[in-house]
């Protein structure tokens, strides 16, 4: 699955007083050097007897309200699918590199002759209701998708390589022609019919075979355009996966109880609640033994938690970067594409670079993220060691940065800003995310860095924007915002169209040019089944990126999961040994 975060905040205030004054030098943080993922331990395994009727409490780590859109087909926030994992189980089992295996709730057959792809659900699964989960479910999880009245940016044009689905979604066919059940709608079978075959088939997150079903007789009755918004997703959803949500208390908690009906056997655990907890506090929660582990520890502040009384730390590679982002253009609905816009203030590319340059990412990350966060220097996380290219990526050069001005006719004024090559006042509108307490110093930094350049940099709104009003504002190509920054987490399929694609409606800088098309196309092409082409035509899109300078990554993220030692069977490794909910004991009463 795949969501955005933002950089977690806690104290607003403290930024407007950093910024507010600027001639006074801020106090800095002893620099941290990096911890490699390698460094911790990714799993707990089982020592003690486990007890009866034990109860898991689990911390998810926000600072915003989770927006409880609870549907593997209309979710966008990652604290949605923190709060899901327990019940929202996917469909394929991947191993530790994400290939699909045999080993889920369906197993998955490609014919690259037929141009098919064969999805079986196994007799066993069910719903948490006892009924069974069929081939109707799984298609009706591609209508959720692509249905003209859904507004949910799952949906890309990558999945008009089934055939019949861009019909389905212009609302011109009632059915997807290339979704076809060869028992029936009861059945378990589906075969989806491609227009070609891709090599990113084999892994989970390609974003074509879709690896999750939705109950079709519980939603059946709801409009398609009503779906977003109804009980039946928000408050009462309906899962295959171990465990069951009983209740839910709207962007605060979810409260889990066992699936009887769960396919490899009822889970061990009598219940889980799964609660927000804010940045700022999640470390006092843990030393007063609140929970019994904490999801999406902020990378800020990891010496506060690096060793707590009566808990250890798993850890490892994030699938995410954060990355700082140039406006643009827009995302014009009525074509369903992204557009350039000539004139837009970021659109010049000297500025793009400029700003890059004068900046000590570096330095920044060293400074203020406690060691969980490592350089990053392509779009592709080292996690893909396959396909990640070995660049250098940016490093500070103040002299070039204002090289680059200069030639570019940012002129300085008497009062050391610059002016637009038109002579006119220039001011950069930056928007960042309120989260963890780095957030701000890091806005701080950059604001900093950027003027001394001559370049005028101010926060959108004055201040760091509440997370979900942050994307809200993205989303709609807000026109106070020129640059801002954010994190993604990636696909466990590497290939990027569905981020930077023309069509992608996560392309948020909205940035589409024949090169970038052209690139990203030779990933997914038929010939790119050969191995040895593809990691080119991923060296060659990196390389692309990196010089045209309108995403430009900052960190890539080590993920640390503060765990209780009462927590027995426990892994947060990739591929199927992670997160086994239904196999996870605790060993006493109390933490």
């Amino acid at each position: 699955m795949r969501g955005y975060r933002g950089f977690r905040l806690v104290a607003v205030l403290a930024l407007a007083l950093v910024l507010g004054g600027c001639r006074k030098q801020a106090v800095q943080p002893t620099p941290s050097k990096p911890v490699a993922p390698a460094t911790f331990k990714t799993a707990i395994g089982a020592n003690e007897k486990p007890i009866a009727g034990g109860r898991l409490a689990v911390a998810v780590v926000a600072d915003a309200p989770t927006p409880g859109l609870f549907s593997e087909e209309l979710y966008d926030a990652a604290t949605d699918a923190d709060f899901m994992r327990p019940a929202a189980e996917p469909l394929f089992a991947t191993d530790a590199a994400f290939k699909i295996t045999d080993s889920g709730a369906a197993t998955l057959r490609l014919d690259n002759r037929a141009k098919t792809a064969t999805v079986t659900i196994k007799d066993a699964v069910r719903w948490a209701d006892g009924r069974p989960v069929t081939a109707r479910d799984y298609v009706f999880a591609y209508e959720m998708l692509a249905n003209p009245a859904v507004d949910t940016a799952r949906y890309t044009t990558a999945m008009t390589d089934i055939v019949g689905m861009a019909a389905y979604h212009a609302g011109k066919a009632k059915t997807i022609s290339g979704l076809t059940m060869p028992d029936g709608p009861d059945g378990r079978r589906v075969v989806i019919h491609l227009q070609r075959m891709r090599p990113s088939f084999t892994q989970s997150g390609n974003g074509i075979i879709w690896e999750s079903a939705a109950p079709y007789h519980y939603l059946k009755d709801v409009p398609f355009a009503d779906l977003a918004q109804s009980q039946k997703i928000r408050r009462h959803p309906l899962f295959f996966g171990p465990f069951r949500m009983k209740a839910v208390v709207p962007g605060q908690s979810v409260t889990y109880a066992p699936n009887r009906y769960y396919y490899k056997g009822v889970p061990k655990l009598a219940g889980m609640t799964f609660s927000l907890v804010s940045s700022a506090a999640i470390v006092g929660a843990l030393r007063a033994k609140q929970f019994d582990l904490a999801l999406e520890m902020p990378s800020a502040g990891f010496a506060d938690y690096r060793k707590l009384d009566d808990y250890v730390n798993l850890g490892r590679a994030d699938l995410s970067y954060r990355y700082l982002g140039f406006k643009v253009g827009h995302w014009d609905a009525a074509r369903g594409k992204n557009v350039m816009d000539p004139a837009a203030k970021m659109s010049d590319s000297a500025l793009r670079r400029a700003m890059v340059s004068a900046l000590d990412i570096e330095g920044t990350n060293t400074r203020y993220f406690g060691g969980l966060a490592q350089t990053a220097t392509t779009l592709i996380p080292p996690l893909f060691a396959r396909f990640h290219a070995k660049l250098a990526g940016y490093r500070q050069d103040v002299a070039k940065a204002n090289a680059l001005l200069d030639a570019a006719g940012y002129k300085r004024g008497k009062d050391g800003w610059r002016t637009d090559p038109t002579g006119k006042r220039l001011t950069i509108n930056y928007a960042a995310a309120a989260s963890d307490g780095a957030a701000e110093k890091v806005a701080a930094a950059r604001i900093r860095q950027w003027r001394a350049v001559g370049l005028r940099v101010r926060l959108t709104a004055g201040r760091l924007l509440e997370y979900n009003n942050f994307y809200d504002k993205l989303h709609a190509d807000s026109k106070d915002i020129d640059v801002f920054e954010a994190t993604w987490g990636v696909s466990s399929e590497p290939s990027p169209a569905t981020l930077y694609g023309p069509t992608a409606r996560y392309n948020l800088t909205r940035f589409v040019t024949p090169t970038n098309t052209r690139l990203l196309a030779a990933i997914d092409a038929p010939a790119a089944l050969n191995q040895a082409t593809r990691v080119q035509a991923f060296r060659d899109w990196q390389d692309y990126m990196l010089k045209a300078c309108y995403v430009v990554p900052t960190a890539y993220r080590t993920v640390v999961v503060p765990v209780n030692d009462r927590v027995q069977n426990l892994s947060i490794a990739y591929g199927a040994a992670g997160y086994r909910w239904q196999d996870i004991t605790v060993s006493r009463r109390t933490r």
